[in-house]
């Protein structure tokens, strides 16, 4: 199947997972989620759903088991959508891209205020001489 259709489907999936988890999905577990991305097997037949989630790891984890819970209402969802001979099944995973992303950028700030600090006490120590 060409790259092109491949990506068409996630990008429909992924909007159509997006829309029913924030304006149907009535589960109390499914909070703060941010649908990032969607990756489609080749024949279609299943797509991992890639998901961030504000808060800690347990509620990442509740909100993980609320989705998997969720999955057949949601692929419903899906094939209501897409006119397709097969309705992909869905796993749902955590993208810590993201939470990545947000460590590294305040590593880099602990060490520019390091550097601006040592930069400061040297040049105290050299206007005291």
């Amino acid at each position: 199947m060409s790259s092109r259709r491949l990506a068409r489907m996630a990008q429909a999936i992924r909007e159509s997972v997006s829309s029913a988890i924030l304006s149907e999905l009535k589960d109390p577990r499914v909070q703060d989620v941010t649908v990032v991305g969607v990756d489609v097997a080749g024949d279609l037949r299943s797509a991992l759903v890639r998901v961030t989630v504000r808060g800690d790891a347990k509620s990442q984890s509740l909100t993980l088991h609320g989705l998997r819970s969720a999955r057949g209402f949601l692929q419903s969802r899906i094939g209501d959508r897409l006119k397709t001979r097969y309705t992909p099944v869905l796993e749902f995973a955590l993208d810590d891209e993201a939470r990545q992303h947000l460590e590294a950028a305040q590593l880099l700030k602990e060490i520019e205020q390091e550097r601006i600090l040592a930069v400061e006490t040297s040049e105290e120590s050299m206007d005291s001489d």
